[in-house]
C-alpha cells in the first residue's frame, strides 16, 4: 500500500469532508494508484495560492480508467486519467 499526497481545491475538499463526493479524477502518468492505497488530500486555496493546513485521508476503493472501463470510460476518459472512488478515512 501506498500513500499519496496530492492537492486537492477547497470546494472539491470540502466536498469529500462532508461525505459527499466519493470519487476524484485524477492524471495518472506519474502515479501507480492502486485499490487499497491512500491518499493525502492537503486542501489548496486557489484564490490565496497557498495550502490551508487541512488534510483529509481517503483509502482508494475503486479506479476507473482506460484499462478498467465503466459503461463509457474507454471512450470520454483521456488516456492517462482515471476516476478513483474514495473512502474517507
Amino acid at each position: 500500500m501506498n500513500t499519496w499526497t496530492v492537492k486537492s481545491w477547497t470546494y472539491l475538499f470540502q466536498a469529500i469532508a462532508a461525505g459527499i463526493k466519493t470519487h476524484d479524477l485524477r492524471d495518472m502518468r506519474d502515479r501507480d494508484y492502486k485499490v487499497g492505497d491512500h491518499l493525502k488530500l492537503l486542501e489548496w486555496d486557489q484564490a490565496e495560492g497557498k495550502y490551508t493546513g487541512e488534510v483529509l485521508t481517503c483509502e482508494i476503493t475503486y479506479i476507473t480508467d482506460r484499462d478498467h472501463p465503466c459503461a463509457f470510460s474507454s471512450a470520454v476518459l483521456e488516456r492517462n486519467y482515471g476516476i478513483l472512488s474514495i473512502k474517507l478515512l
